[in-house]
């Protein structure tokens, strides 16, 4: 007998690394579960931790705990969490929700902040 969840769980992992995979991120795959210490679904991507969800009912709170506490087992910069978005099949449309601080951290490993260029907006 099969899992339902589970089948779910991974062909959604299957997706968002097929997804990653297409858009460059060539190591990208999925993690083997049963590690005393989880450190997320998806991995590949440096110093980043992603937790896969495609579940019906959205926990974000629970759901981020879990990918803050994946990303501190891995010693990663980044935890996000990868949820499938209703109605729609591609990983491309589904939503990935981070904590503010971690999107600030995003910003600031990517973009000059105003005030180190001087423009205000």
């Amino acid at each position: 007998m099969t899992n339902r969840n589970k089948d779910k769980g991974s062909a959604a992992e299957r997706a968002v690394v097929t997804y990653l995979r297409e858009r460059g991120w060539t190591a990208a795959e999925r993690r083997l579960a049963g590690a005393a210490l989880d450190r997320g679904d998806i991995a590949g991507i440096p110093n980043t931790v992603i937790e896969v969800k495609d579940c019906g009912k959205t926990e974000l709170a629970a759901w981020i705990a879990e990918a803050e506490r994946e990303r501190a087992n891995d010693g990663a910069n980044l935890g996000v969490v990868w949820h499938k978005r209703r109605g729609k099949g591609s990983a491309a449309e589904w939503y990935v929700t981070m904590t503010g601080a971690q999107f600030a951290d995003l910003l600031a490993a990517h973009l000059p902040t105003p005030a180190a260029t001087g423009a205000h907006r």
